[in-house]
């Protein structure tokens, strides 16, 4: 029976193993605390991040990691500021394909987590899985298509042991682009957010998700990827379900922000990853490397990084230079 391993117990591993596990597949989620994993197995709901959804109790569930490495197949599914830490863990282990279902830009390196995971495990084929897929609904078995990049010949293989009935996988040998495309929507999705915070309405949303795309790309481009990437399931798709979910956390991290919160004390009582605050910094300082015009993204930074006003940004955004529309 085919088996994999998936590092991290977060809502995103957790319904990946749910999913997964339905289709047949022997599936072990691994988790960081040994306490956590303890009472996951003990109560088989992940109350944390994915409350509400009951874990079969044919998925084993561990925090040992020589248990958790013997696997040829693993999915790491954790934030990216812990991506590094927890490949170290396991530089030990052999495994043969490491699919990364983890979204960001490592702060500092402006490391994508498939440079991370390719620097800790240099025989392993490193994949890239991304797209629109909000964790309760993939659990729930509600319809969501995917991407999955890699530059192997055997990535037909691996795409067709992911997809299930209810989860269509897509290929792709655009790694830099899928991942840049998973990673800089969630600075988008806090924009969507603030702007629903502050009261705007469908136009002020569509035009963030509008121009927000043109700034992805841009910067993608710039970095390597194809364009065409980000009209995608990895581009529009995943920019789009996560700047309207109302489970998107980095949507709901902005509308706090947009009703007066400090972001700072947003993120201190979440448990749960924001991935677009670290990825607001990242990216702001990529677009001043690659001098990639980059406004919503620099209004962004500027609100969670040096205590902007939101109605400021907006106005400073709303009043700029006029010019004609660019696409990319």
């Amino acid at each position: 029976m085919e088996q994999i391993t998936i590092i991290g117990d977060g809502g995103w591993g957790t319904a990946l193993a749910i999913l997964l596990n339905k289709k047949g597949i022997k599936t072990l989620l691994w988790s960081y605390s040994p306490v956590y994993a303890e009472y996951l197995n003990k109560t088989r709901e992940n109350t944390k991040f994915l409350k509400g959804v009951k874990i079969p109790f044919d998925i084993e569930i561990t925090s040992d990691i020589e248990t958790a490495s013997c696997c040829n197949t693993v999915i790491f599914a954790v934030p990216c500021e812990y991506a590094g830490k927890i490949a170290e863990q396991f530089k030990n282990a052999s495994f043969k394909t490491i699919v990364s279902a983890t979204k960001g830009i490592e702060k500092k390196t402006f490391k994508r987590p498939s440079e991370i995971l390719s620097e800790n495990f240099t025989n392993s084929k490193i994949f890239v899985l991304s797209g629109p897929s909000i964790s309760s609904e993939v659990a729930s078995f509600f319809p969501a298509s995917v991407v999955l990049a890699g530059e192997s010949d055997t990535i037909s293989t691996l795409q067709a042991l992911l997809t299930a009935p209810t989860f269509r996988v897509y290929a792709s040998n655009d790694i830099i682009g899928v991942e840049l495309g998973g990673a800089l929507k969630n600075v988008i999705a806090i924009a969507a957010g603030i702007s629903d915070g502050l009261g705007f309405g469908a136009n002020a949303k569509a035009s963030i998700l509008t121009r927000g795309l043109v700034e992805i790309a841009r910067l993608g481009v710039k970095m390597g990827a194809r364009r065409e990437t980000f009209s995608g399931l990895s581009g529009i798709g995943d920019l789009a379900t996560t700047c309207i979910s109302p489970f998107s956390r980095n949507r709901t991290f902005g509308e706090e922000v947009g009703k007066g919160l400090k972001a700072e004390d947003i993120i201190k009582r979440t448990e749960m990853a924001i991935e677009g605050v670290g990825t607001a910094k990242s990216a702001y300082e990529l677009s001043l490397k690659y001098q990639v015009d980059m406004p919503i993204t620099s209004q962004i930074y500027k609100i969670i990084y040096e205590g902007k006003n939101p109605r400021k940004a907006v106005s400073d955004l709303m009043t700029r230079e006029l010019k004609k529309e660019d696409y990319f």
